[in-house]
């Protein structure tokens, strides 16, 4: 099962993230981060997919954390983190050089990946993060798939107009954003598919070879059970 997510579907993304109500939600996400971190002595940070840098910047408002980094595939979100003034890097996890104490992936990154790619990405976590470390991350449920993330999305401000028409089937979710931005001589037209993949918990624990430490139902858009699964692995 091949990862269709390119680097040119990502950056399709990252123009219209903001209209998609991630910013809305995304405090009530990182409360369970903070949480999971407040009065846990750690020295370095790794967010991965850190997108436009909101989620280390309010970590580190709150930790004052000595070393923080982000990276992320996307150039247009590595830049909007770098311009928070927070060091950043264009690269995949398994090209990063440090080590960390703590290894954060949120919002749902990990469903980007496919079974193979995850497996690879989990290896890479567990290299990356010293002894006694954790691994945070978040991932969708099958509700949030089937009830919350399924049917057709239009949204417009005036410079952008947007479509997403998506579906769920066989553990995979297909979306597809069609996007109209207003240019000088009229509009430009970008079109991706970008796909998300189920995940249990019993995959990633067996694929990571870490520990289990924390597990936490979340209901970001209170439609009814939980849309997210809130995660905590360490490492021995």
């Amino acid at each position: 099962m091949p990862n269709s997510n390119t680097p040119s579907s990502l950056d399709l993304y990252a123009k219209v993230e903001d209209l998609l109500g991630v910013k809305e939600v995304a405090p009530k996400l990182y409360a369970h981060y903070l949480l999971a971190l407040y009065g846990r002595e750690f020295d370095a940070l790794l967010d991965v997919g850190c997108g436009d840098g909101d989620f280390i910047q309010r970590m580190q408002e709150a930790l004052n954390i000595p070393k923080i980094k982000g990276i992320d595939l996307s150039p247009i979100m590595v830049a909007k983190t770098q311009a928070l003034g927070y060091e950043a890097e264009i690269i995949a996890l398994e090209s990063e050089k440090g080590s960390y104490d703590v290894i954060t992936a949120v919002f749902d990154m990990l469903n980007y990946l496919d079974p193979i790619a995850l497996k690879s990405f989990l290896d890479s976590v567990s290299r990356h993060l010293n002894q006694g470390g954790v691994f945070l991350c978040d991932i969708n449920t099958l509700y949030g798939f089937e009830e919350v993330a399924v049917g057709a999305y239009i949204v417009d401000d005036e410079e952008r107009f947007l479509t997403i028409d998506s579906e769920f089937e066989s553990g995979v979710y297909h979306s597809t954003f069609t996007l109209f931005e207003m240019k000088q001589k009229g509009f430009k037209k970008s079109k991706a598919t970008i796909n998300q993949y189920y995940h249990t918990v019993e995959e990633m624990v067996e694929a990571s070879g870490l520990t289990l430490v924390t597990q936490e139902e979340i209901s970001l858009y209170e439609l009814g059970e939980s849309d997210k699964l809130f995660l905590v692995f360490g490492k021995k």
